[in-house]
Order: structure tokens, then sequence, then C-alpha cells
């Protein structure tokens, strides 16, 4: 029987270029070895105390006997342990009912350790000497003739699976067993391939001296080495040869163990010529045989250029593709894990595992329950995605897909991997459609990822995709948006309007139609794809005004005449007075002519102010205008902005369009979620284009905020046709020609 308790040592994974390590970014092949809380004891004095607290309270007796209960349990299972390691302290003679005893004890001790509460008591009443003495039975010297004594067998079995489940309780239990001297007897054990051999007992406690170095061994460098020093490795890589699987099983794992981050062990273990049989072993109908070979294997190739190519000259690539599709979940991640070793940068098998199959069961593996599994395979297809042919390959078989349904799992390693793969896979510009046919362009956009290196590389794809919207590629996609379903016209054009370039931009949403499809995503009832809509927009709006630019802070406008500051509200040489609320203001007509189509029409027409000194205004106010004559008088004014909206009025009433440009740049700085609607009719009611522009613009650009006001539902659908018109509109200027330098 296996030891349940036995815990293999594993690598662990690494995103990008080299293997996988324990980090941030890499989750280890195998969980750490299990460290549990102690378990607090009961004393007696404890129990007095409780007791003497409640004893007048009838209502807790209950809970004071469960109380005792467990505390007398306790206590008897303190005891049975300290007499199990009396007999095994006590000396015996040779006779049997002597090691009878001894067997009883080692068994009992055995069967307590199998429960982790139990190992703390267990050691802490001295039995790891006891159980380290009879590794080496006193009455094994014995055994020989015609008569078996698999009873003494029985009792080294006990010990050592007694000692294998102590190490692999907590750390510190290794160093002392190590300290009470189990490494010499252990490794004499696992010579004993010789005696008794067809015995079951003598069969299973070489195994179980196997597992006593894996786990003495897990995650301690010092013992790894002090193994290998006594001599340890030799007998475990002639154990893989043993007839009883168990047995290889076991010392597969054995050196799994000893060989993970030791060079001088992995050194001894190939020169072993150990890796022939490994090969061999992956090739075992048995998972727990192949399980374990894979490990070892890939414990000796992790950071060892020289031992990866003996592995592969020894034959392992095509079995360790064959694993890709084991049922056993660990080997699929030990299988991935290699195959991604096998195609680091410095190496030609990326094109030779595409060629072997190994492609298709790496994609399968992506959609597993297990986390690490598709860590895992993610690895290795980042790998394989640096040869142009794969690139293809991986995209052709539902790669690009699988890999971005793995940018929603929450583990930073797991996106962090699919990330590198889909940043190689998007240097092939046969995969751009497959990109952005699934979706991915707002997948990657969703910024969905726990770690920043992680979204550093998804910058890095998106400017991979980005380069690579021209000639073949562009062409591809119009037609595309021509021919295909509704789903996949607004994908693309969604993409589109991040990554195309400005001059492309009439081409793509005029001419074909683009910007229709942005529109009606508005209309969707979800938030999400609304969102996604409005940002595409407002990025294409972004893109067409910075190669067209409309200046935003509209200068002064060109006039025929300008009087100067001087005569504002100057009776010199003025012409004509205006009454507003009940104050004179001396004007020009000459100037207030040239201004305006109203004035002239007022001054030059048949209006009865024509020929009139004096000219009433009813409806603005003396600060307005006193600024709007301020404007006409100097081209030039300083808008407040209590003032900006009566003015903007004033400036519309008197068709002065330089002042309203001004009023409406103005007003613009102070728009927001709580007055957008205010706002957008204000410019609206008074034919403000750039107000109503700006409007537009801030909408698309603060969707997600305005998108939970009860009113923007209504409001979006509104100003929708002012949407369009403006992205026509400005899709359609003249694109600026960038400056040239000499």
């Amino acid at each position: 029987m296996k030891i349940s308790k036995s815990i293999r040592v594993h690598r662990s994974s690494s995103p990008l270029d080299h293997p996988p390590s324990r980090s941030p970014l890499g989750i280890s092949n195998h969980p750490p070895m299990e460290s549990h809380s102690k378990r607090k004891q009961t004393t007696r004095f404890t129990g007095r105390n409780l007791k003497r607290k409640l004893c007048g309270d009838t209502d807790v007796m209950p809970i004071l006997r469960q109380f005792t209960e467990v505390e007398d349990e306790h206590i008897d299972l303190v005891v049975a342990i300290r007499r199990h390691v009396e007999v095994l302290n006590s000396s015996f003679s040779d006779e049997e009912s002597n090691r009878e005893a001894v067997r009883e004890a080692a068994a009992a001790i055995s069967s307590l350790a199998k429960i982790d509460e139990n190992v703390e008591m267990i050691v802490d009443n001295g039995a790891i000497p006891a159980l380290v003495r009879y590794l080496e039975s006193p009455w094994s010297l014995a055994i020989g003739g015609n008569v078996p004594k698999s009873c003494d067998h029985k009792l080294e079995k006990e010990c050592a699976l007694s000692l294998g489940l102590i190490a692999a309780n907590q750390p510190d239990y290794q160093q002392l067993i190590v300290d009470a001297g189990a490494i010499v007897p252990a490794v004499k054990l696992l010579k004993r391939r010789g005696i008794c051999c067809g015995c079951t007992d003598a069969n299973a406690i070489i195994r179980r001296a196997a597992d006593i170095v894996t786990n003495i061994a897990h995650d301690n460098p010092r013992i790894k080495t002090n193994i290998r020093v006594e001599g340890g490795i030799p007998p475990l890589v002639e154990l893989l040869d043993f007839p009883d699987v168990k047995v290889q099983r076991a010392a597969a794992g054995a050196l799994r163990t000893v060989s993970f981050r030791n060079d001088e062990n992995k050194k001894q273990i190939v020169e072993l010529n150990a890796l022939p049989t490994l090969v061999l072993m992956l090739q075992s109908e048995d998972s727990s045989v192949h399980g374990e070979a894979i490990g070892a294997i890939g414990n000796l190739v992790h950071s060892s250029p020289d031992i990866k190519k003996e592995v592969i000259r020894a034959g392992a690539l095509q079995p360790v593709i064959g694993l890709l599709s084991s049922t056993c979940l660990e080997t699929q991640r030990e299988a991935a894990l290699l195959i991604g070793q096998f195609a680091a940068p410095d190496s030609d098998c990326k094109v030779h595992i595409a060629q072997r199959g190994g492609i298709t069961p790496l994609i399968k593996m992506l959609q597993s329950s297990d986390e690490q599994v598709m860590e895992m395979s993610a690895f290795a297809l980042g790998r394989l995605a640096q040869d142009t042919h794969n690139q293809a390959g991986i995209g052709q078989r539902g790669g690009i897909t699988a890999l971005l349904n793995l940018l929603d799992v929450k583990t930073g390693s797991v996106q962090h991997n699919a990330a590198f793969a889909l940043y190689g896979l998007a240097d092939n510009e046969e995969n751009v459609a497959d990109f952005i046919k699934a979706g991915g362009i707002q997948r990657l956009q969703d910024d969905n990822f726990t770690v920043q290196p992680t979204r550093d590389c998804v910058v890095r794809t998106l400017k991979r995709i980005e380069n690579k919207i021209h000639g073949h590629v562009l062409n591809q996609l119009l037609y595309l948006m021509r021919t295909t379903e509704k789903t996949i016209q607004m994908r693309i054009a969604l993409a589109l309007a991040h990554l195309c370039d400005p001059k492309d931009g009439k081409t793509i949403f005029v001419d074909n139609n683009g910007v229709e499809f942005l529109l009606e995503l508005l209309y969707f009832s979800s938030m999400k794809q609304q969102r996604y809509s409005s940002s595409a927009l407002f990025e294409l709006a972004k893109k067409a005004t910075s190669s067209a630019p409309e200046d935003s802070a509209p200068s002064s406008p060109t006039q025929r005449v300008f009087l100067g500051e001087e005569f504002v509200n100057n009776p010199t040489l003025s012409d004509v007075t205006f009454l507003i609320d009940g104050k004179q203001f001396y004007a020009h007509k000459i100037c207030l002519v040239a201004s305006s189509d109203i004035f002239r029409a007022m001054f030059d027409g048949l209006y009865k102010e024509r020929n009139a000194q004096n000219v009433e205004i009813p409806n603005i106010r003396w600060e307005v205008f006193e600024l709007m004559m301020r404007f006409i008088y100097t081209g030039r004014v300083n808008i407040t902005k209590h003032l900006a909206q009566d003015l903007l009025v004033a400036a519309d009433q008197y068709l002065l369009e330089g002042l309203k440009r001004l009023c409406e740049y103005t007003i613009a700085q102070d728009i927001c979620v709580d007055n957008i609607p205010f706002m957008y009719d204000l410019a609206d009611t008074f034919n403000a284009s750039a107000l109503r522009r700006a409007c537009t613009l801030f909408v698309l650009e603060h969707y997600t905020k305005l998108g939970s006001e009860i009113w923007f539902p209504i409001f979006i659908k509104k100003i929708i046709p002012e949407i369009r018109s403006y992205i026509t509109d400005i899709l359609t200027r003249p694109v600026q020609a960038s400056p040239t330098t000499v």
C-alpha cells in the first residue's frame, strides 16, 4: 500500500522564457508539504479547574462531560503511545513471542500515524529513535535457509511506514528522523532486492524505504545531499527495473524528489543511466508509474539544458506528447510543462512537437477544470508560439479562443501564461482576423488582470495587432465586415475603431458603414455592449480630431472694424444709444454693422431703429450686454462662468458666431454627469454646435458613469443622431498631413 501522506516534489511554472519557478506568476506543480496546526493538549489540571468553575451550573454538565471525555480519550492515547514506544525500546530475545510484541507495537504506531493529529504525540513521546532502530531488524540476519521470516519484514515495513508518515507531516520532523540515523538503514533496505525476491512484505519494505527517502528529502537541500553521500541514488536507479511495479513507482518518486534543484544529484542519476529506463516507464499503462517517471524527468530537465538534450535523444518526445492525453491531471501538468521546456527559445523542437501532434491536446487542456493544467498548457503553447508556422497552426485549431477564455481566470499565473501565448500568436498576421472575430480585442481591453506584467504583455499584444491593420489584413477585415454575420461585423467595427490608422477611418466607418454597427450597439440592452460601443466611438473621434484638429479654444474672429477698448460705452462720436435696465450705453453704428447681420439689418434696413437715436434692449441684462459690446469693439472678452449662458443666448440672438464659440467653450468646461441633459438641451436650443459636440464627447467618454442614471437610456437614444452626424463629419474632413522635418 502506498504511503497516503507521501508528498512528492514537483517543479513550479514560469510564464516566460525560463522554466517555471516558485513566484507570484508561477504555481507549483504540486502542493507544498501540508503544515498542520498543533493540537492543544488538555491536562488533568486544566480539567479540574474547569470542573470547579462549572460545578454549580447544571445546565453546562453535558458540556463538561463532553470535555472530560475528550480529555480522557487524549490521555488514553498518550498512554498507549508511550507503552508502544516502551515495547520498541525494550531488549528482547529471539523468541517468537517477543518478536510478535514488537511487531504489534510497530503496527499500532503506524496505524496511529495515519491520522495527522496523532503525529505530534507520537514524536513527543520518543517514537522516532525507536522506529529507526528497527529499520534494520535485529533478527534480519537470521533469515535464511528454507525458513521464511516474512514476519520480520513486516516489522521493518511498519517502522518504515510510520517514519514516512511522520516525515510527511511537518518539515521539522524530517530532520529529527535524519538525526536519529535513518538514512543509512533506509539505503540498506533499498539494496534488499535480492532477499526474498518473491515475498510481498520484502517488496513492501523496499517501497517504504523509497518513500522515506522521498519524504525526508522533500524541500530539504541538505538532506538530498546526505542521501547521495550515503549512497542512496544507485540503488534507487537499480530499482527502476524491479519486477514489482509499486517498487518501480516508489523509486521513480524518490529520484524525482532528490533531483529537484540539486545539480549533483541530477548528474549522478544521469551518469547511472537512469534516463532510458525512465523514458520506458513513460509508456507504462499504469498512470501512477508514468506519472512519477515524467515527474522525475521533468526535475532532471529543469534548468539543465544538457540533460534536456539527453532526454530528447533517449526518445522521450513522443511518449511525453502522448501523456498530454493522460487521464491523470498531474501527469498532464507534468507533460505540458516538459513540452514547454523542450520548446525553449534555443531549441529546434518546436516544429517537431507540432509535427508529432502536440498542439491539439495542449489546446484541449486549456479547457480543463484544473487551473494548473490550464497554466501548464498555456505555458507550453506560449513557447510553441514562437515559431511562425506553429502560430498559424495554434490559431487554426481554436487556440486563440481557448486562450482568451483563460483571461477570465482570476489566478495571476494562469492569466499571464495565457497572455504571453496570445502575444506570440499576435505576431502572425494570419491570426489577426481570428483574434477580432473571437472578440479578442474587447477581452484584452477589459483589463481584468491581477498583476502588472500581464497588463504590460496585453498592451504589447494590442500594439502588435494594431501594426498589422493595413494592406491585406485590412482588406480581409473589410470583406468580413461586409459579408459575415452581424455579431462578427460588430466585433470588427469595435476593433478597428481602436486599431485602425486615422487615414483609413472614412473607408472603414463611412464607406463600409462601420459607424452604423457601432451605433447599433448603443440600442442593445446589454450595458457591456453599449460600453464597448461608446469606447470605440470615443477613440474614433479622438483619432479623427487629432489628424484633422479643431481648435478647442477658438481664436477671435476676423472682423473688418475694431474701434478698440477706448470707444466702449464712450459718447465720443457715438451715433446710437442703447437703453438697458434704465442705463445708457453709447455705441457706434459703423462698428455694430460690421460685426453682425442683425445690427446691419437694424441700422441699414427698414426697421424703426434705423433712424432712432435711442434703442431699448428689453431682454438682456446690463452685464451681459456690456460684455457683448466689449467683444464687438475689441474682439476679446473675459467670459465668467456665471454669465456664460446668458451671453451665449445674446450671441445667438445677434448672430455673433465668434462670441458664441467662446461662450460654448467656457460652458463646456462645466459639463458633468448631473447637468449633461441640461447642457445638451441648451446647445440644441441655441444651435450651439460646439457645445453639442462637447456634450456628445462627454457622453461617449463617461458612458459607464452615466449608464447608472435612470434617465440615461432615453437620453442616449435622443442623441444618437448627433453622434452619427459628428463622427461622420470629422471622418470626412481632409486628414492633416504630418509635418515634415528638414
